[in-house]
């Protein structure tokens, strides 16, 4: 959202007044959505909004420089804030700590937007208790060359996991192209346990339904299958909060469903336009979620049951890091997503033959979270091309370092975002 000279605009909400600068901006041409039009979208829907992200540290997303450039993330609160934005002191693994913002409520949601958020991105912790998450989060996130039944199959066999083991699962859109499933669970559990429970969920929709779900962790060896992300579990990671909008050309919106819906519905009919009006006809599919919190007892008993997962084998050069058992190699790593699919059309323009034998889920563009932004790095696996046309690894046709002029403990290895 680039500045841009037009006059603020002052809402009462509840009795909080917020200021609103360059309420005129166009933020979503195609449906032509102005800065002000998202705030008043999530006024209509605060209630449900709230009721995913009130309460629980989070993560600024900003997008301050417009929908088509990469936003930044901002995990300390800003100085200025009003009165009625709280926060909470989060401390990571890597010995840093900050001081993050927790809303409250419908004013605190307008005061978010105004800087740039455009969904919300909670953690699943409550400020009050910041070692023992009260939410389960189960990604649903398909690879290339999936479509929306075999994810909705996946989810069923989810659904009934979580039921055969005590739990109650809340379905909502990703906003994108997958499908999130909440699970609140008693504050009883770390994050390592509650890490582990969605692990083993993840391995045992697997189990139920092989070819359909994965729950490998290395991209290239999950085929044209749905990740069960169990990784949206770990500590420091969040994902973005029911009614959040997301940044598709539509303004597509991250919506609550009611089972009976999933298998009707589809995630482009819900934007920032339709989502205010269902909500005002049907209210909150996810109302009733907070009475539901259960216990992870019966998946860290089946934890203990199964196998520990498969470890990948190491490299020989000394490193300790993983050796792919597939036949991949890295193309470029840009810092942005326009620059990482450029690469990847150069690649295939100089190897036409073994572009045309990859399948839609050897090509691996992933977004990065680097320090407080996204790269993005593409690879690509070989497996599909016979061994005689198969390229070699050559120098990267992009080769962006998100690391440069940082120190060495400013960095850190990256994983990829949802």
């Amino acid at each position: 959202m680039s500045q841009a000279k037009t006059v603020p605009v002052t809402l009462d909400v509840d009795g909080h007044e917020v200021r609103v600068t360059s309420p005129d901006r166009v933020v979503f041409p195609e449906p032509g959505l102005t800065k002000l039009d998202l705030v008043r979208y999530y006024l209509a829907v605060a209630d449900g909004a709230l009721r995913g992200a009130a309460g629980r540290p989070m993560v600024l997303k900003r997008f301050s420089k417009g929908l088509d450039q990469e936003p930044f993330f901002q995990k300390r609160v800003p100085e200025n804030r009003p009165a009625f934005i709280d926060t909470a002191t989060l401390r990571y693994a890597s010995g840093t700590s900050a001081e993050e913002t927790v809303i409250r409520d419908a004013a605190g949601l307008a005061w978010v937007v105004n800087l740039g958020c455009l969904d919300l991105n909670p953690h699943p912790v409550r400020a009050q208790d910041l070692d023992h998450p009260d939410e389960l989060r189960v990604d649903l996130d398909p690879m290339p060359g999936v479509d929306w039944s075999q994810i909705v199959d996946v989810a069923f066999i989810a659904r009934d996991v979580l039921e055969d083991h005590g739990l109650i699962g809340w379905p909502k859109t990703s906003g994108s192209r997958g499908l999130h499933i909440l699970v609140r669970i008693r504050p009883e559990w770390g994050y390592t346990e509650v890490r582990l429970a969605a692990e083993t969920l993840a391995r045992e929709v697997e189990n139920r339904a092989p070819g359909l779900a994965t729950a490998r962790w290395w991209k290239e060896e999950r085929g044209e299958s749905v990740f069960v992300d169990f990784n949206q579990n770990a500590k420091d990671r969040t994902v973005s909060s029911a009614y959040s909008i997301r940044a598709l050309p539509d303004a597509r919106v991250s919506t609550p469903l009611a089972w009976d819906e999933v298998r009707s519905r589809r995630p482009e009919e819900f934007t920032v336009l339709t989502v205010p009006e269902r909500f005002r006809a049907i209210g909150d599919p996810h109302a009733g979620i907070d009475d539901t919190a259960g216990s992870l007892d019966a998946l860290l008993v089946l934890a203990r049951e199964l196998n520990p997962a498969e470890k990948p084998p190491r490299r020989s050069d000394g490193s300790g890091r993983r050796a792919s058992t597939m036949p991949l190699i890295e193309v470029a790593r840009t810092k942005t997503k326009p620059e990482a699919l450029d690469a990847l059309e150069t690649w295939r323009s100089r190897h036409p033959d073994a572009a045309a034998a990859l399948h839609p889920a050897d090509v691996l563009v992933d977004g990065m979270r680097g320090s407080s932004s996204l790269w993005y790095r593409v690879r690509v696996n070989l497996q599909h091309v016979p061994d005689a046309e198969r390229p070699g690894q050559e120098d990267l046709i992009a080769d962006y370092d998100p690391w440069a002029g940082r120190s060495a403990s400013g960095g850190g290895t990256s994983e990829p975002t949802r």
